[in-house]
């Protein structure tokens, strides 16, 4: 989440609730100071804090911030952190619903400082190449679909250069893609799932598919899902991932087809974009329920809220006089938002 997200989330909650705050995560420090305060509410807006900022992302020993401010007695949005964990390790995200008996495309890892042998891939080209460990589009370019095994060995490289990444060599599904909503209703306890169709512009090389650039200059389209049947099969596959990934209260999962029309798992999403009109999450919310923005975030919220109230009696102390505390590093790995009361 970065600061603009920020930003307008501070604006839309303010009209709800009594105190609305902003707050900087950057370092350990930052976390005990909004620790002490003891908000009521965390809004997550990152997933965890690297002990050691040169190790960064790949620091075995980050804190994730559900984790620490659970610990500490405060409610957070959203899911808990062994589904961000799992989240982000999308070779054991894979194998998790492959074990369900659900669809994936079949797959590679290569390590960073694994020399890759052409014999020891045994997929079937064109393949999909991306970090193993990063969301949002970071390392997916026109380079990402490969064709041939010198292709591959440039594409593993770069990540590895560039990201200190793992490579997750997939199949590619050269079908369309879909990216499903999934927010919880907190009066039935029932979710709903509210996929949109995306279709990136085709590349100089005749190839579409969602790159960071596409995603980063919010280039590409999106669609209503008007075919029931499909729409039923991918509402099913995503409700089935969310469920095996752990996840609670709200997020995405991101779907293609094969080459026959069958709705595979591509990866998911637990803290999605809340940026008005941007994220796919938003859209999905407006396109498919008529959810807007703000309801969007007030059901978000309300839904950690409930996890925090134990009675009725608590549930409405609590929702009369919260305060939200939102913490983000603008180039950081630790992005954080918060509710609570004063």
């Amino acid at each position: 989440m970065g600061q603009r997200s920020a930003a307008a989330a501070q604006v839309a909650l303010a009209r709800h609730y009594t105190q609305v705050k902003v707050t900087v995560v950057n370092d350990y420090l930052d976390l005990r100071a909004l620790a002490s305060r003891h908000p009521d509410v965390v809004f997550l807006g990152m997933k965890f804090l690297p002990c050691n900022p040169v190790l960064g992302f790949h620091d075995p020993d980050k804190i994730w911030l559900n984790d620490y401010l659970e610990n500490e007695g405060i409610t957070c949005t959203g899911s808990d952190y062994r589904a961000h964990e799992l989240e982000l390790n999308k070779e054991l995200a894979k194998w998790r619903v492959l074990q369900a008996g659900l669809k994936t495309a079949r797959f590679h890892i290569t390590k960073v400082n694994e020399l890759l042998v052409q014999d020891d891939v045994k997929l079937t080209y064109p393949l999909f190449v991306k970090p193993s460990n990063r969301g949002g589009g970071l390392g997916v370019d026109s380079n990402s679909l490969v064709h041939t095994f010198t292709q591959l060995k440039s594409k593993v490289r770069s990540i590895a250069d560039g990201l200190g990444s793992d490579a997750l060599i997939e199949e590619y599904l050269p079908g369309r893609e879909f990216s499903v909503g999934i927010l919880k209703d907190i009066e039935t306890g029932s979710y709903s799932v509210m996929p949109l169709e995306l279709v990136a512009p085709v590349n100089d090389d005749g190839e579409s598919f969602l790159s960071a650039q596409i995603k980063s200059a919010d280039t590409e389209q999106h669609f209503a899902i008007t075919d029931t049947v499909l729409r039923a099969r991918i509402n099913t596959l995503a409700m089935d991932v969310f469920h095996v990934l752990g996840a609670r209260d709200y997020g995405r999962i991101d779907i293609r087809l094969d080459a026959a029309g069958v709705p595979h798992f591509l990866e998911a999403n637990l803290l999605p974009s809340m940026l008005e009109g941007y994220g796919n999450f938003p859209k999905t919310c407006l396109l498919n329920s008529g959810i807007e923005y703000e309801p969007m975030l007030v059901r978000v919220v309300e839904l950690a809220l409930s996890r925090n109230a134990t009675t009725p009696d608590d549930t409405q102390q609590v929702l009369s006089n919260p305060m939200l505390i939102s913490s983000f590093g603008a180039e950081s790995p630790a992005r954080l938002a918060t509710l609570g009361r004063a």
